[in-house]
C-alpha cells in the first residue's frame, strides 16, 4: 500500500496530522493505530476514566511501568498510555491547559525559532472551540471543543474559597499565557447539543468527523515494528496485526510521520536504528543513524497526592449506595450532557508560587472529587478527595530505552524522578502549602480524616518520607526527541529528524523543556503547526 503521508500513532497529534493533512483531497493519508477505533463508550463517557486509568484490565492503555527509582525508595512508577484511536487524549482527564508564555519564548531561545508564545498561539486559537467564544486568546471555529465544566460540586467551589482565604488570587481563564491563580480548569468536552457532555478526544475532533473522506485510511490494531528505508530516507512503516502475524509495510511517497508519544517514538527510532550507537548495538540492532539525543532528556511531572476521608457523599465513592447513586448520574448524562458523569475529576485548579520572589507559578495543583489513590488502583471504601501537587518545571532528567530488540516489548522508562534534589524541595513547600489550603475555613465541614498520616507531617524529613513512598507521575512525559539546535537535538524546527530525509517526528517528545502545565493542549497545538510546515514543504 502506497500513501503521501504515513503517520505512526492515533494520539493527540496523529489524530490532528490525519484530519488537517487529508482536507487536501489530492494526497493520500495513512494512519496508524495500534489500539482499536477509540469510539466506544469508555471514551465518550468522561468518568468511564476511571476504568481506562488503572490499567486492571488494559482497557484503551498500554499501562507501563518505570525501572525501578532509587528517589520514590525503589519503587517501579506507573505510566498510562492510550492505547486506542484518540491515544491518551481517550482516557484522561481532559484538562485544557496550555502553560505559560514564557515556556514557549524559552524553547525560542534556545534555538527553536518559530515556537515563542506568539508564534504558536494562532495554533492553540486554530484548533479551539471555546464555549466562551472567540477573543484575543481564544479562537470558537477549532475543531477541539473546550467547555466549561459541567456541574462542579459544591467541594470543588470550597477549595477554591479556600485558596482565595490563603491569600491566593481566583483565575477565571488559565490559558492567556499568565496562569497564576486558583479556579476551574476548563475541559476538552463537547458543548454542542448533540453530543453535550461527551469527551472531546483529539481523534472526535479531527478523525471521526471525517472518516468518509476517501483519501484518508485508517488501519487499527496495527503496532509499528519498524521505519524502512532507502538510504537516508524513510519510505515507510513495518506493522503487524498480532504478534506472531505476519508483516505488513505502508509506503510513503513524501514523509513518514511518528507521532508515538514521548515513550514509543524513541522506542520506535531505536528499533529503526536511529539512536545512540552505543545503545543500539548492545541490542543487536544495526546503527543507521547514531543520533544520541534519541530517548534522552525525558521530563515529567512527579506528582503528590494529600488523600482525605469525607462525609460529603457528593463526591465520586466506592460503595452500594454511591454505585447506585452514580448510575442515576449516568442516566443524567445520557439526557442532558450533565451530571458527575460528566466530571473531569479534576475540577479544581491552582497554579501557585513556593515564594514571592518568582517571576512564576513553579507548582500546579490538581483537585480531585474522589480518593484516585496509586492512579486509582489503590480502591477505599466510602467517600473521600484528593489534592495533588507537581512541581511545574523538574530539574531531574531520566532516558527512555530498549530491554530488548523485541518490537513488542515496553520501553523501558527511566523519568530518575528526584535524582535532582531541586525537585524535592519545591514539592515540600507545595505540600506544606497545599496542606494549609484544605485546613482553610471554608473548606473546614469537608475535611473528615486525612489518610497515610498526612495531617502529622511536621517536619521536611516527614514530607520527604511521605512524597518518597507515593509520588508518582500525573502524566505528562516529553522531550526524548527534543527539538533545537544543539548536538542532542533530535529534531530541527520543522520537526525534521537530523540526518535523516522524509521522517519527522511530531508529539509531545520534541518539547525540548515540559511546559508549565498539562501536556494535551500543547501537543494539539504542535501538530496544527507541524501540518502548516508539512504543508509549506509539499508547495
Amino acid at each position: 500500500m502506497q500513501f503521501d503521508y504515513v503517520i505512526v500513532g492515533a494520539g493527540s497529534a496523529g489524530s490532528v496530522l490525519a484530519g488537517r493533512l487529508s482536507e487536501d483531497p489530492g494526497i493520500r493519508v495513512c494512519l496508524l493505530e495500534a489500539g482499536n477505533g477509540g469510539n466506544g463508550m469508555l471514551t465518550r463517557l468522561p468518568a468511564a476514566t476511571v476504568a481506562s486509568l488503572p490499567g486492571r484490565p488494559k482497557i484503551n492503555n498500554w499501562a507501563f511501568e518505570t525501572v525501578a527509582q532509587p528517589g520514590l525508595n525503589g519503587r517501579k512508577g506507573y505510566q498510562p498510555r492510550g492505547k486506542t484511536v484518540g491515544g491518551s487524549s481517550a482516557i484522561n482527564a481532559m484538562l485544557y491547559v496550555r502553560g505559560q508564555r514564557q515556556d514557549y519564548d524559552g524553547w525560542a531561545e534556545l534555538g527553536c525559532a518559530g515556537w515563542d508564545w506568539d508564534s504558536v498561539l494562532p495554533y492553540f486559537k486554530m484548533s479551539e472551540h471555546n464555549e466562551d467564544g472567540a477573543d484575543d486568546h481564544h479562537g470558537d471555529s477549532g475543531p477541539l471543543h473546550v467547555s466549561n465544566q459541567k456541574q462542579p460540586r459544591p467541594i470543588t467551589r470550597a477549595f477554591i474559597e479556600a485558596a482565595e482565604q490563603m491569600q491566593h488570587r481566583r483565575s477565571r481563564d488559565f490559558n492567556r499565557g499568565d496562569n497564576e491563580g486558583v479556579g476551574l480548569y476548563q475541559v476538552t468536552q463537547f458543548h454542542d447539543p448533540s453530543k453535550n457532555g461527551e469527551r472531546c478526544s483529539a481523534a472526535a475532533a479531527y478523525v471521526f468527523p471525517v472518516m468518509d473522506r476517501p483519501n484518508l485510511t485508517v488501519i487499527t490494531d496495527a503496532h509499528a515494528k519498524e521505519l524502512t528505508f532507502e538510504g537516508k530516507r524513510a519510505t515507510g512503516v513495518v506493522y503487524r496485526k498480532k504478534a506472531k502475524g505476519a508483516d505488513i509495510t505502508v509506503s510513503a511517497r513524501r514523509e513518514v510521520l511518528v507521532c508515538a508519544g514521548a515513550l514509543q517514538t524513541p522506542q520506535l527510532l531505536q528499533l529503526s536504528g536511529i539512536g545512540a550507537a552505543d545503545d543500539l548495538v548492545k541490542h543487536g540492532i544495526e546503527v543507521r543513524h547514531d543520533l544520541p539525543g534519541v530517548g534522552k532528556n525525558l521530563q515529567d511531572h512527579l506528582d503528590f497526592t494529600l488523600l482525605y476521608k469525607t462525609r460529603d457523599t457528593n463526591t465520586f465513592g466506592i460503595g452500594v449506595a454511591a454505585a447506585l447513586n452514580f448510575a442515576g448520574h449516568i442516566w443524567r448524562w445520557r439526557k442532558t450532557g450533565k451530571s458527575m458523569a460528566a466530571t473531569p475529576f479534576a475540577e479544581g485548579a491552582a497554579f501557585l508560587k513556593t515564594s514571592p520572589d518568582l517571576d512564576r507559578p513553579d507548582i500546579q495543583l490538581h483537585f480531585v472529587i474522589s480518593l484516585a489513590d496509586d492512579h486509582a488502583r489503590k480502591l477505599h471504601y466510602g467517600y473521600g478527595f484528593g489534592c495533588h501537587v507537581c512541581k511545574l518545571r523538574p530539574e531531574s532528567r531520566g532516558t527512555v530505552g530498549l530491554h530488548s530488540a523485541d518490537p513488542f516489548a515496553a520501553p523501558a522508562i527511566d523519568p530518575a524522578y528526584l535524582s535532582d534534589d531541586r525537585d524535592l524541595d519545591t514539592l515540600i513547600k507545595g505540600a506544606r502549602m497545599t496542606k494549609d489550603i484544605l485546613h482553610a475555613p471554608a473548606f473546614s465541614k469537608f475535611r473528615h480524616k486525612a489518610m497515610y498520616g498526612m495531617d502529622d507531617a511536621q517536619t521536611d524529613a516527614d514530607w520527604e518520607h511521605h512524597i518518597r513512598a507515593r509520588a508518582d507521575t500525573i502524566y505528562h512525559p516529553v522531550g526524548t526527541c527534543k527539538m533545537g539546535v544543539d548536538a542532542m537535538a533530535v529534531v530541527d524546527p520543522e520537526l525534521r529528524v537530523r540526518g535523516i530525509e522524509g521522517l519527522r517526528v511530531v508529539d509531545a517528545s520534541v518539547m525540548p523543556t515540559l511546559v508549565s502545565g498539562n501536556t494535551n493542549a500543547p501537543t494539539i497545538m504542535i501538530a496544527e503547526k507541524a501540518a502548516d510546515l508539512i504543508k509549506a514543504t509539499a508547495r
